[in-house]
């Protein structure tokens, strides 16, 4: 049985490229999130606002394996690196003085992965 092949472009290349850090920094966490988004999209998480305001502390690193949602709100600024922000999320977030990021971006600025905790 042949493995199936993701058709969004960014998406292929985001798995490799997060593989590859992870064989090159010696990083698990790159690697654990590469094999997330191998799965079927109907297995990526979708995380609200008030998930995140819940779960974490100020100025922390968070990263979602999907997509952040608008419902709720913040009181606290947070860096946020997702696959996806729906507006109102991003509004949220920028307004709370925190950081909405690509995962990319995460990985070039925290090539380690220190201090990053995930959120599903």
């Amino acid at each position: 049985m042949k493995a199936l092949q993701k058709t969004n472009p960014r998406l292929s290349k985001l798995i490799f490229d997060l593989k590859a850090q992870s064989r090159e920094q010696n990083v698990p966490l790159w690697r654990d999130i590469a094999e997330r988004f191998e799965k079927p999209a109907r297995h990526y998480a979708a995380v609200n606002i008030s998930k995140i305001n819940r779960h974490t502390k100020e100025n922390e690193t968070i990263l979602v394996p999907g997509k952040v949602l608008g419902t709720g709100n913040i009181d606290h600024p947070v860096t946020v690196a997702a696959l996806n922000f729906s507006v109102a999320a991003e509004e949220l977030i920028s307004g709370a003085n925190g950081k909405c990021l690509s995962i990319e971006q995460l990985m070039k600025t925290n090539p380690a992965g220190k201090g990053v905790r995930i959120i599903r």
